[in-house]
């Protein structure tokens, strides 16, 4: 049987034979292929050799690094007790010897003032102190001119009064000058308001033949007196300025028409911040520790309440109840506090502080305060938790500038006639009395502003403050014994004039304030040598940028900035007189142990921080230290700084520097630069590990410089290392 197939084309046949030969390769395809698989393999053998030789190296060197730490630790170890105790034997040495010559200066003052034989008391004697205070009290003078002249005097013995505080260690000591103190700012207030009254009495004597009224001015170095009496009562009266001291004030229709006198007294110095402050602090005497390592003992010591001092204020005998009432001025207390020693401690010798006690960096800022320098560096702000103090301001936050400005209105005292050539006058008892605004009538009506309008009041800003920022405008609660913000209206500044304007419900006491700490943090710091026992500090902060040339334990602050600094730079005085005196100018780069709740900070250890700044003011003759961005970046346990050798007084070459990490343990030199990408605590090689940080920096320091820093005198070590703790750079930059 046949069968049929179908036949193929050419093209089906040839296309099926060149599709056989697509899939099979050539000799020379082969060949290629294998080559590359070879070369394939081989590269893969090659990276993994390289890798495995990069590992071994990273391991040996890892290894190596091991072995060297291991090293570096050991032979650190072996030397950490006896550099301990040469850095101990340092310290020790040096505040031994400021000891004594505190004690002597104390002794020598005191010998100084005994042998004055002026007849001014001696305000540690409470027996020449009340006497004192008795017989001015009884004093019958009232003219303007002799009673500023005892006022100052007055302010002299507040002052001193001030400083034993500070230092008072006994707590029944420290009352006594607490009810002095007391004593004498009371008087001081009555007195000016007895010169107020002679005068206001003699007003129609004294007409301003233009205005119909009576206007003086009265000025000294301690207080500005500005007096307006309203004889003619022109319903179109507006108000009145002061042009020569700067001060003006605003009255409505209805006390333009009143019989009443205007005064507006500008104290340069400010009780009432200090009476605020005494009013809500709470004495925390902090645990004190011996260099030789003793033990801890934590004191703590609540004030009395307001009036429970032994002492009496001394009030004007005229006065009645309802007089003292109104007084702005009310009894102040006072408070002790007393200076922890400086202590350095080492982590392994040494144990660590107990939970809750905590160690804190010596400051100054509370032992300065704004005005009245008797905090202490151990306050604690303890604000009252009732209602009348929600709107309290925050002594803390804010700081009183260039004193306060008391802005009364008195019923004008009965003036003289002059009858057949005899001169009558009413006499009167009561003594000068306040003029009630808002009238007590109006105080409970519902348009109360209607009909009793706020009180204008303009002022020139003082020419000895430097205010930073906007001025803030606060007023005196006298109940609360508090400044306040609130009620305050109509608030207009000119930055270029220097001059404040604004409005009062009624007539109060107010001060000018501004943020403590506006000028922090930091943006940079430097503290270098300018010679033996000589250098610069230099602070570049948020606002203002200043320095302070320390010359033994005398300190000049320097500022391209003149206004309102004018009588304090290039004037050589101790530090604790020119912390007070930049504080009182507004310029502040002092901190507390509440300046973490207002600025942002690196938070540091604070031994560790304490431990430094004792250590850079041992050096501060031939190394210079600076601020390093890295700080910010090592964690809380470790410092880094910028730290070079430094002779002259020129300023540093930019490739001088070299980074310093500074820990618990031990300070070692940083590999890293501040131009680094990135942050290493990779030690620089070559160097060594040092238990302190003087004997790290000893590995890199020329004999010279060592001399130097063995030969500095102990009073210029103690004045850099205390304004290194109260400005604390490491932690607020």
């Amino acid at each position: 049987m046949l069968l049929w197939l179908p036949r193929r084309s050419s093209f089906q046949f040839s296309f099926s034979m060149s599709s056989k030969k697509g899939r099979k390769l050539s000799k020379a395809q082969k060949a290629k292929q294998q080559e590359e698989e070879e070369a394939r393999r081989l590269q893969e053998e090659e990276e993994a050799r390289l890798q495995a030789e990069k590992e071994e190296k990273e391991r040996l060197e890892r290894e190596r690094k091991e072995k060297e730490l291991e090293r570096l630790e050991l032979k650190d170890r072996e030397r950490r007790e006896d550099e301990l105790n040469e850095l101990r034997h340092l310290l020790e040495e040096n505040h031994t010897a400021v000891t004594k010559w505190k004690t002597d200066a104390v002794e020598k003052a005191k010998w100084e003032r005994y042998m004055r034989c002026d007849g001014t008391p001696d305000p540690a004697v409470q027996r020449e102190i009340n006497t004192y205070i008795s017989l001015w009290r009884d004093d019958p003078e009232v003219n303007i001119t002799p009673v500023l002249k005892q006022c100052h005097l007055a302010l002299q013995l507040v002052e001193e009064l001030e400083a034993l505080l500070r230092d008072v260690a006994d707590p029944l000591e420290g009352q006594k000058y607490q009810g002095a103190l007391i004593n004498l700012q009371e008087l001081i207030h009555s007195k000016h308001r007895l010169t107020t009254e002679e005068i206001l009495k003699r007003a129609s004597a004294n007409i301003d033949t233009e205005t119909g009224n009576m206007q003086t001015v009265v000025k000294d170095d301690n207080i500005t007196l500005c007096l307006w009496a309203n004889l003619k009562k022109n319903p179109r009266f507006k108000g009145l300025n002061f042009e020569e001291v700067g001060l003006g004030f605003e009255l409505p229709k209805q006390l333009a028409v009143s019989d009443i006198a205007v005064r507006i007294l500008h104290t340069h110095y400010d009780h009432l911040s200090l009476l605020a402050r005494m009013a809500h602090l709470r004495i925390h005497t902090p645990s004190h520790r011996s260099l030789a390592g003793g033990d801890e003992v934590p004191v703590d010591i609540d004030l009395p309440e307001q009036g429970e001092t032994k002492e009496e204020v001394v009030k004007d005998d005229n006065e009645t109840p309802q007089q003292q009432a109104d007084e702005e001025v009310q009894s102040i207390q006072g408070l002790e506090g007393r200076k922890s020693a400086v202590s350095l401690q080492s982590r392994k010798n040494s144990p660590q502080p107990a939970e809750g006690q905590g160690s804190q960096i010596q400051t100054q800022m509370e032992a300065l305060g704004a005005e009245g320098d008797l905090t202490s560096t151990s306050l604690q702000l303890t604000m009252m938790d009732g209602s009348e103090h929600v709107q309290a301001v925050d002594l803390m936050q804010y700081s009183p500038l260039g004193g306060v400005f008391y802005y009364d209105v008195f019923h004008l005292p009965p003036q003289a006639h002059q009858v057949n050539g005899w001169e009558i006058r009413q006499v009167l008892n009561t003594g000068l009395q306040v003029f009630p605004y808002p009238t007590e009538k109006s105080s409970s009506d519902v348009n109360e502003t209607l009909i009793c309008p706020p009180v204008g009041m303009s002022v020139m800003l003082p020419d000895s403050v430097v205010f930073l920022e906007t001025p803030q405008v606060a007023r005196w609660d006298s109940a609360g014994k508090q400044w306040r913000m609130d009620g305050i209206t109509d608030v207009s500044y000119e930055e270029e004039n220097a001059k404040i304007s604004f409005k009062m419900g009624s007539f109060q006491a107010f001060v000018l304030m501004q943020e403590t700490y506006a000028n922090l943090p930091f943006q940079s710091w430097e503290l270098r040598p300018l010679g033996q026992d000589s250098a610069v500090f230099t602070v570049n902060g948020a606002l203002i940028d200043l320095s302070i040339t320390i010359q033994g334990d005398q300190c000049m602050l320097q500022s391209e900035r003149e206004k309102g600094l004018s009588y304090l730079l290039g004037k050589w005085m101790s530090s604790p007189a020119l912390q007070r005196a930049m504080l009182n100018a507004g310029i502040n780069i002092f901190v507390s142990e509440y300046t973490d709740k207002y600025v942002s900070t690196c938070a540091k250890d604070p031994l560790t921080e304490h431990a430094a700044y004792e250590q850079m003011a041992l050096f501060a003759s031939a190394c210079a230290f600076s601020w390093s961005k890295w700080n910010a970046k090592c964690g809380a346990e470790h410092l880094v700084m910028q730290v070079c050798e430094h002779h002259g007084p020129g300023p540093v070459p930019r490739d001088s520097w070299s980074l310093y990490l500074l820990g618990a343990q031990r300070s070692q030199k940083l590999e890293i630069t501040e131009k680094s990408e990135a942050f290493s605590p990779d030690h620089y090689p070559g160097s060594e590990f040092h238990s302190t940080f003087i004997h790290m920096l000893q590995d890199n320091m020329s004999t010279d410089g060592i001399v130097r820093t063995r030969e500095s005198n102990y009073l210029f070590i103690d004045t850099v290392q205390s304004l290194l703790c109260a400005t604390r750079p490491l932690m607020y930059s």
